[in-house]
């Protein structure tokens, strides 16, 4: 039987998750996740890729919305509204696509400018933006927040597993940024998951999700390496890109939980 076994939203993109015993699924995926961005000058998206320092900053719930407080110094906090009362709307870039967003505050500008040495906004996305994601996997012009282009992502603890086994240092799970992590099956059968229930919500998987170098960043220090990368080019390799996990699509909103049951309806033919 194939279980959820962890669930994560990212409230803000290439921050630090939340690990959650449910959540709620919504037209972008999962509520709250990546519906707050970092931006340049230039309201481009800020990334780890670019600037891995952002591991640094942990996102905490709290009352109202959420608190991003610097590594090992809680004194050093802000707090993040659920809903902002801003209504400075600008224009932001994430990869190919532009869309509307509302600036938070300059407080939250200067915050994190200064903790993270870059100047830099605070930008939110309200409910009136419409990101779709790419038309080639979408079936129903389904939309995401400010993810890399899925709603959701998922990873089945049997490939995590499997990786390790290669490895000299186990990895933990949240290299990976997952939304789902799930028990049972074989290694990478997520990729095999076309069709699925999980209480009683159907959801499809549509596409291997490609991984850059984002994986090879310690989650706690900042500090890159060669890892999974190097081990994970030897067996998931595919034209060039390196696949590990399956990025997913929601048709239904309404709640999952740790424990649920995840029903296969379709399978397809792995993909690697």
């Amino acid at each position: 039987m194939l279980q959820v076994s962890q669930l994560f939203i990212y409230p803000i993109k290439s921050l630090g998750g939340i690990a959650k015993p449910a959540v709620e699924i919504t037209d972008t995926g999962f509520k709250y996740d990546r519906r707050w961005m970092l931006v340049d000058e230039q309201n481009m998206f800020l990334t780890q890729r670019t600037h891995p320092q952002m591991v640094l900053l942990y996102v905490a719930e709290s009352l109202n919305g959420f608190t991003v407080s610097k590594y090992n110094d809680a004194g050093l906090s802000i707090h993040i509204p659920f809903l902002t009362e801003s209504e400075k709307h600008i224009t932001v870039t994430v990869w190919d696509d532009v869309c509307d967003a509302i600036e938070v505050s300059d407080a939250h500008n200067d915050w994190f400018s200064e903790m993270l040495n870059i100047k830099c906004k605070l930008v939110y996305m309200t409910d009136d933006t419409r990101r779709k994601v790419d038309k080639r996997y979408a079936t129903h012009d389904e939309i995401t927040s400010f993810s890399d282009g899925y709603p959701i992502l998922m990873i089945g603890q049997a490939s995590l597993d499997n990786l390790n086994e290669k490895l000299k240092e186990a990895l933990p799970v949240n290299r990976f940024r997952p939304n789902i992590v799930f028990t049972g099956g074989h290694a990478h059968i997520e990729d095999e998951l076309a069709a699925f229930e999980i209480n009683a919500l159907n959801f499809l998987g549509v596409k291997p999700c490609s991984r850059c170098v984002v994986i090879t960043i310690n989650q706690q220090t900042g500090k890159g390496g060669k890892e999974p990368l190097t081990t994970l080019a030897g067996y998931r390799m595919k034209n060039n890109k390196i696949y590990f996990g399956q990025n997913v699509l929601q048709q239904q909103n309404g709640i999952i939980n740790i424990g649920d049951e995840i029903k296969i309806v379709r399978q397809q033919q792995s993909f690697i």
